[in-house]
This record gives C-alpha cells, sequence and structure tokens, in this order.
C-alpha cells in the first residue's frame, strides 16, 4: 500500500510540473521565421537591385554597421551598394551553404542572423571574388532597426589593385609601342 501511495505522489508531482502548455512558450530559436523571411528577402532585393523595395525592410531610423562601429542610415547603405556593385558584372549570394536563425534574447531583442558567401565578378577581367559574410539584424515590427553586416573585404581590394596594376603596365606597354 505504502508503494502505491509513493507512486501516486510522484505520478502527482510529475504532471503537476509539466502543466504547462507547451503552445504559449515564446520561440527563442527558430531556422524559420517571418523576420527570417524578410531578411531573406531583403537579401534578395540587395541582389536584384531592386533599392526601394530593399529600402522596405528597413525602419526609417534603422542604424547600419558595415565592418564598423560607425552607424550608417538606409540612404548611405544605398549609395556604398551601388558603388561597390558599379565594378561588376555580377554578383550574389551562393546558395546552398547558407544558414539563417533567429534568436529571442533574454531581453526580449529579436535577432536574425544570417551567414552565407557572396561572389562577385569582375566586369573588366571576368575575375571572380568569394568572400564570406555574417549579417544579424535586430527586428522590431517586422523592419530592421539595427543591422551589422561583417566580411572581409582583403579579396576585393586586392582583385582591384590587380586589375588596376595590369591597366598600368598595358598603358606602359602601349606607350613603348
Amino acid at each position: 500500500m505504502k508503494k502505491l501511495i509513493i507512486i501516486f505522489i510522484i505520478s502527482i508531482i510529475t504532471v503537476s510540473c509539466n502543466t504547462g502548455d507547451k503552445k504559449d512558450e515564446k520561440v527563442r530559436y527558430t531556422q524559420n521565421s517571418e523576420e527570417i523571411n524578410t531578411l531573406k528577402e531583403a537579401i534578395q532585393d540587395y541582389e536584384n537591385g531592386d533599392w526601394e523595395s530593399y529600402r522596405t525592410h528597413f525602419a526609417d531610423t534603422a542604424k547600419m554597421y558595415y565592418n564598423s562601429n560607425e552607424a550608417k542610415d538606409i540612404n548611405a547603405v544605398l549609395a556604398s551598394h551601388k558603388e561597390s556593385i558599379s565594378g561588376l558584372s555580377s554578383y550574389e549570394f551562393t546558395d546552398g551553404q547558407d544558414e539563417y536563425e533567429m534568436v529571442v534574447t533574454d531581453d526580449e531583442e529579436t535577432w536574425v542572423n544570417f551567414w552565407g558567401d557572396w561572389q562577385g565578378t569582375i566586369a573588366e577581367n571576368n575575375s571572380m571574388i568569394e568572400i564570406p559574410v555574417h549579417i544579424t539584424a535586430r527586428f522590431i515590427g517586422g523592419k530592421v532597426v539595427t543591422e551589422h553586416v561583417y566580411f572581409d573585404n582583403s579579396g576585393i581590394i586586392a582583385a582591384f589593385e590587380k586589375l588596376q596594376a595590369n591597366n598600368a603596365m598595358d598603358s606602359i606597354n602601349n606607350q613603348k609601342n
């Protein structure tokens, strides 16, 4: 009889500890959310050069950091994007290797992280550049309010320096002829 009472008490304790409805628990980590879809759409708009649509994914007051602690606004970022792709015949994030996740912090901030590889082709000599990129974006009300983008741009700089050096050599050789 004592064993039956002990089993009954343990059962009640176990059931009472698990009475919370899983549907009521807030998702703190996921790889599938509206915010992730929004970041995917922003990246697609970037790849398509659809700057007006790209702009719609960001709050008007968004602070954007690109390899820097100095914030830029959306207008400065758009100008920078347009300038940085002007010498390219194509550019994109490679498909298949990218990863997305959404995290809700202990302070209830919603952040989406992206890891992927960016590829670009220099128009003048068709040389390809590939660099890893990490984006982390804070969302409020479905819009990005803070964005940090990290990438190693040394490959881009080296490729354009090589192009300039080749152009300088071609110019010297043309003057000799």
